[in-house]
Formats: structure tokens, C-alpha cells, sequence
């Protein structure tokens, strides 16, 4: 859940910030041009993600000794299907005896075409996770066309909650798909989300009509593709954090940019009636995310040391292999004696971790260096703390005990690129940032200037390879279109990287 979500809808780039408490718990940023300046993103590292699009593609390697099979969606690199993730297909054609995975050349053959739902965006040299058991999500259902049954979230605890929507689910399933024609929805199945506690039956109808019609569409535009192709995109970046964040929590939308504010009240007024009185237009000249302080946030995220208020500090340090944390007490001196000092700095940090890791994007397996403990009961209580800071937290976590040296591993799903991956440059140490991140800076440095002289054209100086990223980019017509004015690039010789002045033309 999230008390606020900030959005900001800038020229080729949204950012989506959740707070809680006054804090950012995640961050969402998604790109139309790559760092390469190629032109449109076509999804994974710095674009647009793909999670969710169900795509044609074709099988290009059925490979034995993996279970798995590759293929070709329209991507650089090909997409990985395991047989579990296959299997549902030979469910479908008949083959698969009950209670025994079925062989992956069961499921699929090299060059038939299959239809696909991308799981997991491509990672640094990984091409995208993919499933042929393809789910439609709406906000209260999803529905799984090829599974069977009723599942529930695992955030609705409660048993006569999961009792009470299992029943309405599976009444409300069955009274939507009566009229559908052929036998395929008798297998159908679906999940339900933890909004759908809030909703009453009338809702949770309107919206299984609405899963429904959408997959009656995928099939019907599948019959004429022969791949690759996509023939579903996921909602955008706005409309989808609505989906999937808005809820009765929620104290305010704010939203920086017009037209998204006015397609984001029309997307609640017709999906979510009620909450759109939530999202708010955000007018102000100050930027958004510079007046809540989301822009200092991001900097820290991207540092290696985050100082904690009692004067400690944790390190985070992550390689191809896992992700490496310290804790250390730095000048925090109020405890009498070292196990106490050691304990409340590690509950300190065990809060600063989980949000940290959270924020970051980091997936995989995670080795935090406590500073020493003694005492039992202190190592739970700091465990039992790490993990309160990952609740509500939709990506997969496993957190171990502390072990007699104060060290605790933890594994969190890999779901998307972590946030230095997609932000900064790993080759220029001394540039830091990539060329894309700075370009986008410079764009949102021009529309402050803009708004601080109104009508005036604008000068936008800074290092050469960034004016030829923006150059090749084609944004910079959408900045003078939304600007009304002209910005010129002007190249600094010799300048750093992070240069950027903008400055009215005389």
C-alpha cells in the first residue's frame, strides 16, 4: 500500500514515486529511448518494460538437457521458456499424464508459433522470462485461461475473507462465462487480488466481463499473426501503478503533467469509479519530485554509503554474484555497553536496509555483515525487523536467521534491472552517470527554465556526447513542442559529463 503516489510525466520518460509515511518505499522509471539513442525502446534495460505483453513467437532451440526451449519474440536476444512455464501447453493438446512434468519437446517444437506472456524483462545479458500459461489482469481478477480453480493473494490472510471471495469468484466465473462460446473458459481459472476485498459483487463481475473481453480480443487477433509480434501491451506505466497501488490506503494521487492527469481520471472513471477524486493535478512551479524530495532520495540510492540518523551508516556494495551490506556504528556513542549499542544500531539498519534494497531494485541473494551480537534474543529481534520492512512488498523474499556471526542471507526475486544498472554507467567510473540519465536531466532542466520564462528561448549548454544523445534521441522536437519556445543545444567543450546550464537566448 502506498499514502501517496507521485507521478512524473516528463518528454520520454515517466517516474512513478510510493511513499509511505513521508518516505520513498519504490520507484518505478520507464523510458521510450534507450541509452544508445537508437530510437524507441523496445523494452529491458532502459526502456519501457515488457512484463505482462503476450506476444507471438516462435520456437527457435528445443533444448533437452535444459527443460527449456528459446524464442524468438522480435527482441536482440531470444526469450527463455522453461517446461513449467510450457507445460500448460501440453495440458491444452492432451498429452501430459497426470502428476509427471512433461518432457519440454512435448510441449513445443522448433518453429511452430506459441503464444507467450513476458514474465521478466531481459537483465543485463538475459533475454526476457517468458510463460505460455498467460494470465489478463484486471484490478480486481486475473483471469488464467489455461488453469483451472480459484487462487487468492497471499496478502488476504483472513480465513473467511479467502472463504467469502473463493465462493463469489467461482459463482461470478461461472455466470460470465456461461454465454462464451466453445469449452476452453471451463478450464479457465482465476486469481484474486487484494483489492478485490474492498469490492462488492456488482464490481467484481464488471470487472471478470472485462479480463474476459480482453482475452476474447487476444485470441481473435492471434488467429492472424504468424510472429513475432505482440498482441497484447500491458497498461502503461500510469495506468497500471493505479491498478495495481490505488486502494482505499491511498490519501492522494499527484499528478505533474496535464494530459496524464486527464487520462488518468478518465482510466478511474471507467475501471475504478470513486478514486479518481484522489489524483490531484500538480501546478506548481517547483517540479514534483524536487518539492517532496524524491530528487535527493534517487541521489542517495545511487551511493554506495547511506548515513542513518544516529550517526551509522550501511554499505552497499552489489556484483554480478550477490549484493554485499555492512553495517557499521559509526559515531553513535548513547548506549552504555557494546551489545547494546550494537543492538539498536542494527535495528536501525535493519530498517535502512529493507528500504533501501526495495528501492533499489535488488534481486538475488543479499549477505548483510551485522555488527556482532551476543544475544539470542537481540539477533531475532533484529531479523524480525528486517522483515517487517519487506511487508507489502509484491517481489518474493526469503530471509534466514542470523548466524552465530551475525551475518544474514536473504534471496529476493530478480524483476526488473536494479536501479545503479539503469542509471548509471558502469564503464566511466568518473562520469558516473549514463548518458540517457543526464539527457533526461537536461530535458527537465529546460522545462523548469521554461516555466520560470515563460515565452523566452532557451540555450540548453552541456557535454558534447549528451547534445549528440539528444540529437539523435528525436526529443528534443517533443520539448520545443511542449514548451512553445526554441531550445538550442549548445555542446561545452571540455565539460563533464553531469554539465547542464540552461540559459535564456538574447
Amino acid at each position: 500500500m502506498s499514502d501517496e503516489i507521485l507521478i512524473n510525466v516528463g518528454i520520454g520518460e515517466t517516474r512513478i514515486a510510493l511513499v509511505d509515511d513521508d518516505m520513498l518505499r519504490d520507484l518505478v522509471i520507464e523510458r521510450s529511448v534507450d541509452d544508445s539513442a537508437q530510437g524507441p525502446c523496445s523494452g529491458g534495460t532502459t526502456g519501457a518494460s515488457l512484463v505482462g505483453n503476450l506476444m507471438i513467437g516462435r520456437v527457435e532451440r528445443v533444448l533437452p538437457g535444459m527443460q527449456a526451449a528459446f524464442v524468438d519474440i522480435g527482441l536482440p536476444r531470444s526469450g527463455f521458456l522453461g517446461v513449467r512455464e510450457a507445460q500448460c501447453l501440453c495440458e491444452l493438446m492432451g498429452l501430459r499424464d497426470t502428476g509427471k512434468m512433461p518432457r519440454i519437446n512435448d510441449c513445443v517444437r522448433e518453429g511452430e508459433k506459441v503464444l507467450v506472456q513476458v514474465l521478466k524483462d531481459p537483465i543485463g545479458d538475459k533475454g526476457p522470462r517468458l510463460s505460455a500459461n498467460v494470465t489478463i489482469p484486471g484490478r480486481l481478477l486475473v483471469l488464467v485461461p489455461h488453469q483451472p480453480g480459484v487462487a487468492l493473494s497471499r496478502r488476504i490472510e483472513d480465513e473467511d475473507d479467502r472463504a467469502r471471495l473463493t465462493e463469489l469468484v467461482e459463482r461470478v466465473g461461472a455466470d460470465v462465462a456461461a454465454g462464451e462460446e466453445g469449452d476452453d473458459l471451463k478450464k479457465a481459472g482465476w486469481i484474486v487480488r487484494t483489492a478485490a476485498l474492498q469490492a462488492d459483487e456488482a464490481a467484481v463481475e464488471r470487472d471478470a466481463r472485462h479480463v474476459l473481453e480482453t482475452w476474447r480480443e487476444v485470441k481473435e487477433r492471434a488467429k492472424g499473426m504468424n510472429g513475432p509480434a505482440t498482441v497484447f501491451k500491458e497498461l502503461g506505466p500510469v495506468q497500471r501503478v493505479l491498478r495495481d497501488h490505488l486502494n482505499e490506503d491511498t490519501k492522494a494521487v499527484l499528478i505533474d503533467d496535464a494530459d496524464a492527469y486527464v487520462k488518468a481520471r478518465a482510466y478511474c472513471d471507467a475501471v475504478m469509479p470513486g478514486y479518481a477524486d484522489r489524483l490531484k493535478h500538480h501546478t506548481s512551479r517547483n517540479p514534483l519530485f524536487t518539492e517532496r524530495g524524491i530528487d535527493a532520495e534517487i541521489e542517495t540510492a545511487l551511493s554506495s554509503r547511506v548515513d542513518m540518523p544516529s550517526g551509522g551508516w550501511i554499505t552497499i556494495e552489489r556484483t554480478e554474484a550477490l549484493t554485499a551490506v555492512d553495517v557499521n556504528s559509526g559515531s553513535f556513542t548513547a548506549s552504555t555497553n557494546l551489545e547494546q549499542t550494537s543492538h539498536r544500531i542494527n535495528l536501525e539498519a535493519a530498517d535502512a536496509i529493507a528500504r533501501q534494497v526495495r528501492l533499489r531494485g535488488v534481486g538475488g541473494l543479499v549477505i548483510i555483515d551485522f555488527i556482532h551480537l551476543a544475544e539470542d534474543e537481540h539477533k531475532e529481534e533484529v531479523v524480525a525487523r528486517l522483515e517487517a520492512g519487506f511487508e507489502g512488498d509484491r517481489t518474493p523474499t526469503q530471509i534466514l536467521p542470523m548466524t552465530e556471526f551475525s551475518t544474514v542471507e536473504m534471496t529476493r526475486k530478480r524483476v526488473r534491472e536494479p536501479l545503479d544498472r539503469l542509471l548509471l554507467d558502469p564503464v566511466r567510473r568518473d562520469a558516473n552517470k549514463t548518458r540517457a540519465t543526464v539527457a533526461y536531466e537536461a530535458l527537465r532542466a529546460a522545462e523548469v527554465a521554461a516555466s520560470e520564462n515563460p515565452g523566452q528561448p532557451l540555450a540548453l549548454h552541456t557535454a558534447p556526447d549528451i547534445v549528440t544523445w539528444l540529437e539523435d534521441s528525436g526529443l528534443m522536437p517533443q520539448l520545443r513542442a511542449r514548451l512553445g519556445v526554441d531550445v538550442m543545444l549548445k555542446p561545452v567543450e571540455g565539460a563533464r559529463r553531469h554539465h547542464i546550464d540552461v540559459a535564456v537566448m538574447a
